[in-house]
């Protein structure tokens, strides 16, 4: 069994923040009528108790301590989610639970969008076409893709909520685009450049944002001022209409380069909160190597996909530092960045890497992909809740 990415033994500073958050939080809780969680303690003790366990040691125990890991404010516990497609090119989301070590399918959203998006393309023989999409808030979002005409396949974002499995969609993208640079940082999407039905200068040096907030994914009407794309400060010039490109939000900026792989290139930084931009340090647009995701919006991690290096960088000292390099690592294609956790897909996808980077050395671990599946997008978001499990009443 693969260890969780919520073990605590590895993660002290978290599990005495999740002790100060859950003891406000569970004094809300109405634990459903049953045995108690710990005999001789109310309910609302015993959660404080096993808040400092690891998932992985509440799964193993009993069907009531299981159960506790799924209550909505319980500290979340993490998974590893797949955008990925078969032989067919048929696209599937997918959640790998790292306490059962089992693979399930996430529901399909209740809509034609997601079926129009094209993966392959006589015009580009070589390569799939990209779907993009971003973690914010414990939330997925699908946010770019490309039709069979080549067209923008998504108008508005798709949303999916793990805890609640529920999909939901985001507002109408002013302007629907593919192949743009999409990130977020402090729950702002960001959308800027990429193609819309045809090249528009306009368009590839366009920025737009949207203040991403949880509402009630049954309101898909939803149309108040902040429930809509708000246009942002524009680029220099389109260059980073070149590629889809992944967004780094790290801090309050995003930090994104205008082609993808091991090549020369050029790097520009975003502040959110200002509507600024500038020019990534040279340092760091050197050492940008290969696919990029950030911790927790702390530590921007990078995977060298040539040497098949691990590193992180430092930006006080303004370096990339080594991390580790495994043979796994080489012709890497995706990285996500969660609970402690580096998750890369290396070259041919035949499976996910995990790395501790927490433990000192660096843990590692394998996860199987999906047989017959290619992936196309990595995240760690929130477990999803079983049928058998429901949550507390909130009073």
């Amino acid at each position: 069994m693969a260890p969780s990415f919520d073990d605590h033994t590895t993660s002290s500073s978290r599990a005495t923040t999740a002790t100060t958050t859950t003891a406000t939080k569970y004094r809300k809780i109405t634990p459903p009528p049953n045995q108690p969680l710990l005999p001789g303690l109310p309910d609302h003790i015993s959660l404080l108790c096993l808040s400092l366990l690891p998932p992985s040691t509440l799964y193993s125990v009993c069907r009531s301590w299981r159960r506790v890991i799924f209550f909505d404010n319980f500290p979340a516990s993490l998974s590893l989610y797949t955008l990925s497609s078969d032989q067919d090119s048929t696209l599937q989301i997918s959640s790998f639970d790292p306490i059962s070590s089992q693979w399930t399918t996430v529901p399909p959203p209740p809509t034609t969008h997601l079926r129009r998006v094209c993966l392959r393309h006589p015009s580009f023989i070589s390569r799939t076409l990209p779907i993009q999409s971003l973690s914010v808030a414990g939330q997925l979002i699908l946010l770019a893709g490309t039709t069979s005409d080549l067209l923008p396949a998504l108008p508005r974002p798709l949303v999916f909520d793990p805890r609640s499995k529920i999909w939901s969609f985001g507002p109408p993208l002013p302007t629907p685009r593919r192949w743009c640079a999409a990130g977020s940082s402090r729950a702002a999407v960001i959308v800027a450049s990429g193609l819309a039905t045809r090249h528009s200068p306009a368009v590839a040096r366009s920025v737009e944002k949207w203040v991403f907030r949880e509402t009630d994914s049954l309101d898909e009407k939803r149309e108040d001022s902040k429930w809509v794309w708000k246009k942002m400060r524009s680029l220099r010039d389109g260059k980073l209409s070149r590629e889809a490109i992944d967004a780094v939000g790290c801090r309050g900026k995003l930090y994104m380069v205008n082609v993808k792989g091991a090549c020369a290139k050029e790097g520009v930084v975003y502040d959110v909160d200002s509507d600024g931009w500038s020019e990534m340090a040279e340092a760091m647009v050197g050492g940008w190597r290969g696919p990029a995701a950030a911790m927790d919006e702390e530590v921007i991690y990078v995977v060298d996909e040539l040497q098949g290096v691990l590193r992180k960088y430092d930006d006080v000292m303004e370096v990339w530092v080594d991390v580790l390099e495994n043979g796994m690592l080489k012709g890497a294609e995706h990285i996500a960045a969660g609970g402690g956790r580096v998750c890369v897909v290396g070259g041919g996808g035949d499976g996910i890497l995990v790395v501790d980077v927490v433990s000192s050395p660096p843990r590692l671990w394998v996860v199987e992909t999906l047989a017959g599946h290619r992936v196309l997008g990595l995240h760690i978001l929130p477990r999803m809740c079983p049928p058998e499990f429901q949550s507390p009443v909130v009073v």
